[in-house]
């Protein structure tokens, strides 16, 4: 339990209190007296709307459930369905068309198509990895993983003929990004006596001290050549590696993929964010016997054909993840003891820290055009959206900011806000620089809202739905209508399969063919594959295409995924409750157990897939609304946890710091976590699992 410091009137956890005043203020030109002040005014104002927000999702929620049920399974005509949501207030008017006015934008998010990367804050050795992903070898990705269609690499040490594929398929990448005047990459030699002819001569934009650096489709590609390499002396022309612009951007997350429940768990996010926005954050680990320490990328240096010396960023730009309305935290206890809103404490401290880099009091730096990127998940609806935005302005004025320094990224991952986004947009038109589908949370919401509507498809045909598609198509029709191209980011989202990197080659190309200039990787060596579409697919030129295509009606969007009176077979019953409860047994022990928020856990099929809350959200949701409906009973339910949990106990028979489930699923903190996560359900809040989840982990915590 932690310690508090009274401020005026609220109570502040001792960690945070000293981290903030120790390391968070200083240079900041903010006096702590003021801030602390400030601090507790904010809250007091910010709280209780906060507040009624929240309560507002609940009568929503109720009078939705109501109408389901005075309907009693009968179709949903969709006219007098919109009719309904508009007159509670779910839907609102469509706004007269407007364009953002965000300004002091980054290229990385404006004017440049890339991937984007999402990394637990907690974790100081990724969240440097990540940082450091912006720039990838790709023979190393095409060497280490599936997505080279040739010989597995043979054991033993580096392996020449899966070396030679390799650099093959390199130099083809190099032939469509950055084609020679005559010939290929593969009959190149004598580069310094002859050069490099490209076809595009501007498309060479600089050297180093080994290597040409090239630009294709506003990305850049660095070729090294170096004679002394060990690749490089057998090649011939002296190649040794290719090197891309891989993640543009990386959002640093405290949310979703992270189990932060107290005072030390936010203090230790705060921190790591602080480092990276000094660029003094540093990590140290056991790798093969020996420390490996780990520190930001310095800028990569270049001379440009004029000889004018230039640099190049060595990091991804980076946003920071805040936690939605939802949830408290007790690292604050406002003036009545209650735990403060965990918004509103991220939103303040976040910006905070930030100040160290628009300030440029480290030695690196993130933001070059001087503006506080945060990504704000989980709101509903466009009042929600105008609360941030006020919530930003009282942060800037807190810190004396100038106006929409802070800049938002708006997630699209809940129904109301799909069905409105343009309204959503506009209540952030002058800072937001992100929209992004999160199609697991949303279909997590989806389930959720209409709960009582009936008995949901299988969970694999959800994916399928109607509503899916006019989701996806949506997001990029109504950002580009409201003049997001050129200005920020329209995206989409995870690859979850990091160890599957032929299949995301295949399908993540989709992703920049919609039209959208990000979308989430699970891995730099993801990043720097996914690399490859943005030099397929000019991702601006494939906006002005989408532009014209229109906007998917609001009917496909809100049209419920219900099975429609399917009968399912016993066996296919069986298997997807033993596919959900395998899923959400296998995260949440890690949670619960040992806090990892966001991993790399085995499915049913012992297929790696990285993990966070939104996959449970569905998972549990899905759950709860066959049991609800009668497609199972809870007898069922709860035969495939116990099943389930002998199965993930397997699964992670090697950890030494697992603890099993099966033998005495009373005593298992995470086994009971996972069954209410089923069996309370419909009650939580739009289906989330963090209150729960928080406080189990609170639970085993105090344990010790």
């Amino acid at each position: 339990m932690s310690e508090y410091v009274s401020q005026n009137g609220i109570q502040i956890a001792t960690e945070l209190f000293d981290f903030v005043n120790d390391r968070a203020l200083p240079g900041t030109g903010v006096d702590s007296a003021k801030f602390w002040l400030g601090f507790a005014e904010l809250l007091g104002t910010f709280a209780p709307r906060n507040a009624e927000l929240l309560a507002k999702r609940e009568t929503l929620q109720a009078q939705i459930d109501a109408w389901h049920l005075d309907r009693k399974g009968q179709p949903i005509d969709q006219t007098e369905y919109q009719s309904f949501l508009k007159d509670i207030g779910y839907l609102v008017e469509e706004p007269a068309s407007f364009s953002i006015t965000t300004e002091n934008v980054d290229p990385e998010i404006a004017t440049m198509a890339g991937p984007q990367l999402v990394v637990p804050s907690l974790n100081d050795r990724f969240v440097l990895n990540a940082a450091n992903a912006r720039w990838g070898s790709l023979y190393d990705a095409f060497y280490g993983t599936d997505a080279l269609d040739a010989p597995a690499a043979k054991p033993g040490g580096y392996d020449p003929e899966r070396g030679a594929h390799v650099i093959d398929a390199a130099k083809a990448f190099l032939d469509e990004a950055l084609p020679l005047a005559n010939g290929k990459w593969a009959d190149l030699t004598d580069v310094k006596e002859k050069g490099i002819p490209l076809k595009n001569p501007a498309q060479y934009v600089g050297k180093s001290d080994k290597g040409c650096l090239f630009r294709h489709n506003g990305l850049h590609i660095d070729v090294i050549f170096d004679a002394d390499h060990p690749i490089g002396k057998d090649d011939p022309a002296n190649i040794a590696d290719v090197v891309l612009e891989s993640a543009l951007t990386t959002i640093i997350d405290m949310e979703d993929s992270v189990a932060a429940v107290d005072a030390e768990d936010k203090t230790l996010a705060y921190s790591n964010w602080l480092g990276l926005m000094r660029g003094d954050l540093d990590a140290s680990f056991e790798k093969g016997g020996k420390t490996v320490e780990r520190k930001a990328n310095p800028d990569r240096d270049y001379v440009d054909p004029d000889g004018k010396p230039f640099s190049l960023p060595g990091r991804s730009l980076m946003f920071v993840r805040n936690v939605g309305h939802l949830m408290t935290n007790p690292a604050v206890l406002l003036a009545d003891g209650s735990e403060a809103p965990e918004g509103l404490l991220d939103g303040v401290f976040t910006s905070l820290i930030a100040m160290h880099d628009i300030k440029e009091l480290g030695t690196l730096r993130n933001s070059r055009a001087g503006s506080i990127y945060i990504v704000k998940p989980k709101m509903h609806g466009p009042e929600e959206c105008a609360f941030t935005n006020d919530l930003f302005d009282a942060v800037e004025d807190l810190l004396g900011l100038d106006r929409n320094t802070i800049k938002v990224g708006v997630m699209d991952e809940e129904r109301r806000t799909s069905a409105n986004l343009a309204a959503c947009i506009q209540a952030v038109k002058d800072r937001v620089v992100f929209i992004n589908t999160g199609f697991l949370d949303r279909t997590g919401d989806e389930i959720h809202t209409s709960m009582q509507a009936g008995a949901m498809l299988a969970k694999g045909d959800i994916k399928k739905s109607d509503w899916i598609t006019a989701y996806e198509q949506r997001n990029v029709a109504i950002g580009l209508a409201c003049g997001m191209s050129g200005k920020a980011q329209i995206g989409k989202g995870m690859w979850a399969a990091p160890d599957m990197m032929a299949d995301m080659m295949e399908q993540k190309i989709g992703h920049p063919m919609t039209g959208a200039n990000t979308a989430w990787v699970p891995s730099p060596t993801a990043a720097t594959l996914h690399a490859i579409h943005y030099h397929q697919v000019n991702v601006f030129d494939r906006q002005k295409e989408v532009a014209g295509e229109g906007v998917a009606p609001l009917e496909k969007l809100l049209t419920i995924p219900l099975a429609d009176g399917h009968n399912w077979s016993d066996e296919e019953i069986e298997h997807e409750l033993d596919n959900n409860a395998q899923g959400i047994l296998g995260y949440v022990v890690r949670w619960i157990d040992q806090g990892i928020g966001c991993s790399k856990v085995p499915d049913i099929n012992d297929v790696g897939l990285m993990e966070d809350r939104a996959t449970l959200r569905i998972s549990s949701q899905h759950m709860a609304n066959w049991m609800l409906h009668g497609v199972c009973s809870a007898e069922q339910v709860d035969a495939a946890l116990l099943r389930m949990a002998a199965k993930v106990d397997g699964q992670n028979a090697g950890d030494p710091l697992y603890r099993p489930m099966a033998p005495n699923p009373d005593d298992s903190l995470a086994f009971q976590a996972a069954r209410d996560l089923v069996f309370k359900g419909v009650e939580q809040p739009s289906g989330y699992t963090e209150p729960l989840l928080h406080a189990y982990r609170r639970k085993l915590k105090a344990k010790g």
